[in-house]
């Protein structure tokens, strides 16, 4: 059973994978405005696009190997059957960004695809992917909140108990979080409760990030009177963002991250001039395509 999704209409004669969408919140968009406006705007509504990097590019094949292998009867799904979808996987997100093969051009892809494989030997002592099935693998949620906040993202899995209780799974392949980043991780918990919440009128009994490179599982149990708040909280980073939108004015928010930065040369702050503003998009906005790709890249 699928998540069920309130979308809006889409145009009669646009093709359904490439129907224009309004803006949007997703958990990477939100914490992109609130560490700097300005580079919410680069990224959301200039859409200039970032080089991909090879830690991104590993987690997008980490997710697709999970997801091909949580489509397999639960017997297969050893250990070794993972390996042989690693090569595949591979072979496929190459072919969607031709691109990131100059991200090997010198080592080859043995190296690349010995860590993909290393962080699923990790996955593989934290969870028994033979031992039951999610009710669903990288799912599109999409619905309108309180006070009209549009928000959509890919959640990686949403496994139901006997019982009916609901978690939610997302895995990283990145670090686990510091003392910085733990509010960032709670953020996303948060945000993927409430959308699941919302969509499915169930409150997830569990959301859990599986953090590979640790081997770390980060838990929380959400609270409904809390989601209620954090959905108060989202509804005026919206508003901020659509005022923005509306006056045009993203400032740069000068911080260390700034170092990490590919939107750096065109910041005011650090001598950049960025490109004229565009208005704030009516119906073109993000993709799902583009949503997705961001979302599995952690």
């Amino acid at each position: 059973m699928s998540a069920p999704a309130s979308t809006p209409p889409a145009e009669p004669s646009t093709p359904p994978r490439a129907q224009a969408r309004r803006p949007a919140l997703s958990p990477s968009r939100a914490t992109d405005f609130k560490q700097c406006p300005l580079k919410y705007r680069l990224r959301a509504i200039d859409a200039i696009p970032e080089p991909p990097t090879r830690q991104a590019v590993r987690g997008t094949v980490v997710h697709a190997v999970l997801e091909d292998l949580y489509g397999l009867p639960q017997p297969e799904r050893g250990r070794a059957r993972a390996d042989e979808l690693v090569e595949p996987a591979w072979a496929r997100v190459l072919a969607e960004q031709p691109e990131i093969a100059e991200l090997h051009a010198d080592e080859g892809t043995g190296p690349f695809l010995a860590e993909v494989r290393a962080l699923l030997d990790n996955y593989y002592r934290l969870e028994d992917p033979t031992r039951f099935s999610p009710e669903s693998r990288e799912a599109r949620v999409e619905v309108e909140l309180a006070d009209g906040v549009p928000a959509r993202g890919f959640v990686d899995r949403i496994d139901v108990a006997p019982t009916g209780e609901l978690r939610v799974v997302d895995y990283k392949t990145g670090r686990a979080p510091g003392p910085v980043q733990e509010t960032k991780a709670l953020f996303q918990l948060k945000f993927y409760a409430l959308v699941v919440l919302r969509t499915r009128g169930v409150l997830p009994a569990q959301l859990r990030l599986i953090y590979l490179a640790d081997e770390l599982i980060l838990t929380y149990t959400p609270d409904s009177e809390e989601l209620d708040r954090f959905e108060r909280t989202l509804g005026a980073l919206w508003a901020a963002i659509l005022e923005a939108g509306r006056t045009g004015d993203f400032p740069p928010n000068v911080s260390w991250l700034c170092g990490y930065c590919d939107y750096k040369p065109l910041c005011p702050a650090h001598g950049g001039t960025p490109p004229v503003y565009p208005g704030w998009p009516q119906t073109v906005g993000e993709s799902f395509e583009q949503i997705e790709a961001e979302a599995v890249s952690d």
